[in-house]
């Protein structure tokens, strides 16, 4: 019975939080700020790619993620549009780094200021569902979509996102797993969003358990193209 849970368990785990490296490609950066055209033109499509999945979980009306829950909120109770008040958490987040001494690298920057921005464009041009089938639809896209935005961005190496810097500084501070850390962050962003008047649903528990397995398949798939070889090393 005890070990008939535990390979449940474990199951679970590889489900919902699939193991995945992230794999260096031949527009993976050497540092932070080290930008070319193409990388930022990469970074910046994968940003808004990630922003306009997020819109497509937003207008299936089944429920969102944790930080766009929050975001929503805000937008109810400020009437603010949903970008910008996306934007204002990051913005927020950001400002946390400075007194948690991280080091922001473009793409913390870039994410910042593009997600939100995905995010209203596809609020605003993307048409709510006229039934249940087409709105687990647009949830399921919304997720594949993120999962290949989400993996362009972060194979360019050019930094983490606000949130997810903050996570990790928290992890630092709390000496606990991140999984754990990110665990209580994101509830207790979905409690304050929920209470705020954003959308909790079944499509916020079919997020949390699809989107690892989303990134996992594009960052396997952005793994196909390595970086070429140097003929002088070679």
């Amino acid at each position: 019975m005890n070990s008939s849970f535990k390979r449940f368990q474990q199951k679970f785990i590889e489900i919902v939080a699939p193991k995945h490296e992230v794999p260096i490609t031949r527009w993976t950066a050497d540092g932070l700020w080290d930008l070319s055209w193409l990388r930022a033109l990469l970074l910046t499509i994968g940003i808004i790619l990630l922003g306009i999945g997020g819109s497509f979980t937003v207008q299936s009306n089944l429920g969102t993620a944790p930080w766009t829950v929050l975001a929503q909120g805000i937008s109810v109770q400020t009437g603010l549009p949903l970008g910008v008040s996306f934007f204002l958490v990051s913005l927020t987040l950001f400002l946390m780094w400075i007194p948690l001494s991280l080091k922001p690298g473009y793409g913390t920057v870039a994410n910042t200021i593009f997600f939100a921005a995905g995010l209203q464009i596809g609020v605003d041009y993307i048409p709510t569902p006229a039934n249940a089938f087409m709105a687990y639809l647009l949830l399921l896209f919304g997720i594949f979509i993120t999962g290949a935005g989400g993996a362009m961005y972060i194979t360019c190496g050019l930094g983490t996102g606000p949130r997810d810097g903050i996570m990790l500084a928290f992890t630092g501070i709390a000496k606990m797993p991140f999984t754990v850390v990110r665990a209580v962050i994101e509830i207790f962003v979905l409690t304050v969003g929920y209470f705020l008047g954003g959308d909790v649903g079944i499509g916020t528990v079919i997020i949390a358990l699809l989107i690892g397995r989303s990134f996992s398949f594009w960052f396997n798939f952005f793994g196909k193209f390595p970086p070429k070889a140097n003929p002088l090393t070679a």
